[in-house]
């Protein structure tokens, strides 16, 4: 477990995430980081967007549907 502080920065308030964390996170300077917030009330930071994998799954599901269908050639004429 690593315990980090809440900081005032300005008028906002923050955490500085240590480099260790950052790298678990494959996250750092001016990447994303997603609060998700789970059942119970408690929150998990997260890279992973939960919004780009719904995408990437329909996108999947199109895909799969649609395989048989012939693509077209490079060097149509």
């Amino acid at each position: 477990m690593i315990e980090i502080k809440v900081r005032r920065f300005g008028n906002s308030l923050g955490v500085i995430l240590p480099k260790e964390v950052l790298s678990r996170l494959n996250s750092g300077d001016g990447k994303k980081l997603f609060l998700v917030e789970e059942v119970g009330g408690d929150y998990r930071l997260t890279s992973y967007d939960p919004a780009f994998a719904k995408k990437a799954e329909k996108a999947e599901d199109i895909m799969d549907r649609y395989r048989n269908t012939p693509l077209p050639t490079a060097n149509w004429k």
